[in-house]
């Protein structure tokens, strides 16, 4: 899927080959949730997820990636714009594109952040208690 703004000079899609691993390794780096995350935990990441670029006629300007089942649930992480283009829009229309998306339209879809509640909430997100168990790096998982 691509699509073009209807009235700006952007674009969003989720063709992985589209994607600039770089770029998003770069933004992802200077971030709270994912600065610890090496440049192969973050590429292997778009693997296993949907991902979503932004695109301006210079190149990415935005990123989201979306962990599902296609079931019944779906979790929203790596929201980023890049600076230069905030305050444009892109993160709502990121938004109505991502919560329409037909593949995860009819899942329940979380996410952890803290900031931007607003701009969530605008789209039926509601903020609720969550636990987690983080992975121990010096552990190493069982062979299933």
């Amino acid at each position: 899927m691509k699509m073009k703004h209807a009235e700006l000079p952007y674009s969003i899609s989720d063709i992985k080959d589209l994607l600039d691993r770089e770029q998003i390794f770069q933004w992802l780096s200077t971030t709270y949730w994912a600065s610890e995350r090496s440049r192969e935990v973050i590429f292997t990441s778009f693997e296993h997820s949907i991902c979503f670029g932004i695109y301006s006629d210079t190149g990415q300007v935005g990123f989201a990636r979306i962990v599902t089942d296609y079931t019944t649930f779906s979790w929203l992480c790596d929201v980023f714009i890049d600076p230069a283009h905030r305050g444009k829009g892109l993160s709502k229309w990121l938004m109505d594109v991502i919560t329409q998306y037909p593949a995860i339209a009819h899942t329940n879809i979380s996410l952890a952040t803290r900031d931007a509640h607003g701009l969530y909430e605008q789209y039926g997100f509601v903020r609720r208690e969550a636990m987690r168990r983080m992975a121990n790096e010096q552990k190493k998982s069982p062979a299933i």
